[in-house]
C-alpha cells in the first residue's frame, strides 16, 4: 500500500511532543514523571490515563488503550494512520514528500483524491448556481432565513439545478464517468444508461471534515418534494457516522462547551449569530465515533428539537455520550420548537444564557419522570419517590447527591427525609444482594485462585523481561535470549512481542517498538509494560534475579514431572534408574 518512509514518520513523531498534543484533548496533571487525566476513550470518574513525556507514549490502565502520538491522533480523531501522519505533519509545518507507491492501494488513493476534487468543484458549482436568475426559489428561501453572504460562503450553501447540470460541469473539468459515479453525486439510470444528478432543485449544504475537506452534501427540498432532506450516502471519502456538520468550525472556537443540534439550519443560524460552539448530526443516530469527535470540550449540551423525534434522538445521544464520560447537559428552551427558531426570536444573548443554564442529565431524567406522573395523586407520588431514588442512586458523589436531594425536595414538594429513607432502603437491598452474590462467587474464586495467581505471576515476570529487552542493551539481550526461549513465554501477547524483539535486536537497536506491530491489542500491551514501574534500581541484578528464578522454576517443574512418572506402574527398570539419577541431580542443583 502507499505509505510514507520511516524517516519522515520519525521526523513527524519527534516534532510532535505527545504531551503537547494530548493536552489539546485531555486535561492533564503532573503525576511523578508522567501526567494523568480522565481517559478520552472510556467513561471514568478517577484518572487512569497516563502520558509519559520521557517515553513519548500514552496508556490507560482502565480500558487498556495505548500508543504513541500517531496512535493517539488516529484514535481520538477516528482517522487512518496515514491521515494521522498528515495531521501531525501539518501541525509541525513539515512538508510531506511523494508517497512510496506499491500497487495495492495506489489506484484507490488516486480515486479518493479525485472524489475530494469532485466534491470541491461541486460545492463551488452549487454556490455559483445559487446566484443565477433561475435559482429564484432558493434565493427567496435564503432571504427568508436571513442568511448573509458570509454565512453562505462559510457553509458552502448553494443550489442544485436540473437534470444533469452538475454532471456536465464535471465532464467539462475532464473527470471520467467512473470517478464521477464514485462521488455518488451523479447516478446512472438502469433503464437507458443516462447520467443524472443525485441532487436536483434543492438548497445545498456543504459538509466538511475536521481538516476542511469537502466530503459530502445535504440537500433541502424547497417545494413539496419528499423527503424534505436528503444526504449524501457513504462514499470512499465519507461515512456519516464518523462526522459532524460544522465540526471543522466549532473546534476552532475556543469554547469549553459545545452544543449538539439536529439540523443544518439550527447550526448555521446559531453560527451566523455568533454562537460558534455548535455542531449538527448528519441524519443518523448518534454514534460513538461522532461522540469521540467532541473530545476536548469539557461539556456537551444536547439541543435537539422538542418534538418526539427530537426527544428520541436526545435519549440515544445521551446513552453514547454517557458511555464516553462527558459532562452532559440538556438545553431547555420555551417559546420555540428548536434552537434556530429560538435564536431568531430572542437573539444570541438569550441563547447563550440558555446554554449556560442547560440542566444536568440527572435533572433531565427527573423532569421526564415528572411529565409522566400526576403528583397530586398519592400512588403517582409514591411511584415518583421510588423512581427518583433510583435515579439519585446513580450519583456517586455524596455532596452532589445532597445538592440534588435538596433541589428536588423543594421543586416537587417531597420531603428530604422521605427521599433519604427510600435511598437507604434501595441501598440496603443492593447490599444484601451483593452479599449473596459474593458468597456464590467466593466458591468459584477459591477453586481457580491458585491457578489465576500463577498465571498472573508468570505474566508479571514476562512483562518485566519484555521491559528489560526494551532497554536496547546488546549484552542484556544475549543473556536473556540464551536463558529464555520463545516457547518459554506463556502469555501469547508476550510470546509475539518477544519473538519480534529477538529478531530485531539480533539485527541491531530498535528505534520504535510500536512500529513493529499493527495489532492494537499488542500495542496496548506494550504501552502497558512501558508505563509500568517495575522498581528496578540495578538492571544487571534484575536480570540475574529473574533468570535465576525462572531456572529454579524449570527445575522444580521437571522434578514434579519425574515424581509423577515414578509413581506410575507402567515404567521399565531402565527408565526408573534413569529418572532416579536425574532426580538426585536435580536435588543437588536445587540445594546449590
Amino acid at each position: 500500500m502507499m505509505r510514507y518512509n520511516n524517516e519522515i514518520i520519525d521526523e513527524i513523531r519527534n516534532s510532535n511532543n505527545i504531551l503537547d498534543v494530548v493536552s489539546q484533548y485531555v486535561v492533564l496533571k503532573r503525576s511523578g514523571r508522567s501526567y494523568s487525566g480522565l481517559c478520552p476513550f472510556h467513561k471514568e470518574k478517577s484518572p487512569s490515563f497516563y502520558v509519559s513525556p520521557d517515553k513519548q507514549i500514552f496508556h490507560c490502565f482502565g480500558c487498556g488503550e495505548g500508543g504513541d502520538v500517531l496512535g493517539f491522533i488516529k484514535k481520538i480523531e477516528n482517522i487512518t494512520f496515514r491521515e494521522a501522519i498528515e495531521v501531525l505533519a501539518e501541525r509541525a509545518n513539515i512538508a510531506l514528500p511523494v508517497l512510496i507507491n506499491t500497487e495495492k492501494d495506489e489506484e484507490l488513493q488516486n480515486l479518493k483524491n479525485k472524489v475530494y476534487k469532485i466534491n470541491e468543484i461541486a460545492s463551488e458549482f452549487y454556490q455559483k448556481n445559487l446566484l443565477v436568475p433561475n435559482s429564484k426559489i432558493a434565493q427567496e428561501y435564503v432571504k427568508k432565513r436571513k442568511m448573509d453572504m458570509y454565512t453562505l460562503k462559510t457553509f458552502g450553501i448553494g443550489f442544485a439545478g436540473n437534470f444533469d447540470e452538475l454532471y456536465q460541469e464535471l465532464k467539462r473539468n475532464e473527470f471520467k464517468d467512473d470517478e464521477i459515479l464514485a462521488s455518488k453525486l451523479v447516478l446512472k439510470s438502469e433503464k437507458n444508461g443516462k447520467m443524472y444528478d443525485a441532487f436536483r432543485n434543492r438548497l445545498m449544504f456543504t459538509i466538511k471534515d475536521v481538516r476542511d475537506r469537502v466530503i459530502a452534501f445535504g440537500g433541502r427540498a424547497l417545494d413539496d418534494s419528499k423527503p424534505k432532506y436528503i444526504n449524501s450516502p457513504d462514499t470512499i471519502v465519507y461515512n456519516k457516522g464518523r462526522h459532524l456538520f460544522a465540526m471543522n468550525i466549532a473546534k476552532k472556537c475556543g469554547e469549553k462547551s459545545i452544543m449538539l443540534v439536529e439540523g443544518y439550519m439550527d447550526a448555521i443560524s446559531l453560527h451566523q449569530r455568533g454562537v460558534n460552539n455548535v455542531v449538527a448530526s448528519l441524519g443518523t443516530a448518534m454514534t460513538e465515533q461522532q461522540g469521540r469527535l467532541l473530545n476536548g470540550f469539557e461539556k456537551v449540551i444536547i439541543g435537539y428539537d422538542s418534538d418526539s423525534a427530537g426527544q428520541g434522538a436526545t435519549a440515544r445521544s445521551l446513552e453514547i455520550l454517557q458511555t464516553l464520560g462527558f459532562d452532559i447537559r440538556i438545553l431547555q428552551i420555551t417559546g420555540a420548537k428548536d434552537p434556530d427558531e429560538y435564536v431568531l426570536k430572542y437573539g444570541s444573548g438569550q441563547m447563550k444564557n440558555a446554554m449556560d443554564n442547560a440542566i444536568s442529565l440527572i435533572e433531565f431524567k427527573v423532569k421526564k419522570l415528572k411529565e409522566t406522573l400526576n403528583l397530586d395523586n398519592v400512588s403517582d407520588k409514591i411511584k415518583f419517590l421510588n423512581e427518583l431514588s433510583k435515579i439519585l442512586l446513580t450519583v456517586e458523589n455524596d455532596l452532589e447527591k445532597e445538592v440534588y436531594i435538596t433541589k428536588f425536595s423543594e421543586q416537587y414538594d417531597v420531603s428530604k427525609e422521605s427521599i433519604y429513607a427510600q435511598l437507604n432502603k434501595l441501598q440496603y437491598a443492593i447490599n444484601q444482594g451483593s452479599k449473596i452474590l459474593e458468597k456464590t462467587n467466593a466458591i468459584k474464586r477459591n477453586t481457580s485462585k491458585e491457578r489465576q495467581e500463577n498465571l498472573e505471576k508468570d505474566t508479571i515476570r514476562e512483562n518485566l523481561i519484555i521491559s528489560l529487552l526494551l532497554n536496547n542493551n546488546k549484552e542484556d539481550f544475549i543473556k536473556i535470549k540464551d536463558a529464555i526461549k520463545i516457547e518459554d513465554f506463556k502469555n501469547e501477547k508476550n510470546k509475539k512481542i518477544a519473538k519480534k524483539l529477538y529478531e530485531e535486536l539480533e539485527k541491531g537497536d530498535i528505534n520504535n517498538i510500536l512500529d513493529l506491530f499493527e495489532d492494537e491489542e499488542i500495542i496496548n500491551h506494550i504501552t502497558y509494560i512501558m508505563s509500568t514501574d517495575f522498581d528496578i534500581t540495578d538492571t544487571k541484578k534484575a536480570i540475574e534475579d529473574v533468570l535465576s528464578k525462572l531456572q529454579k522454576e524449570k527445575i522444580i517443574n521437571r522434578k514434579t514431572e519425574i515424581l509423577k512418572k515414578l509413581s506410575s506402574e507402567d515404567i521399565s527398570k531402565e527408565e526408573l534408574l534413569e529418572l532416579e539419577n536425574e532426580l538426585k541431580s536435580i536435588s543437588k542443583r536445587l540445594t546449590k
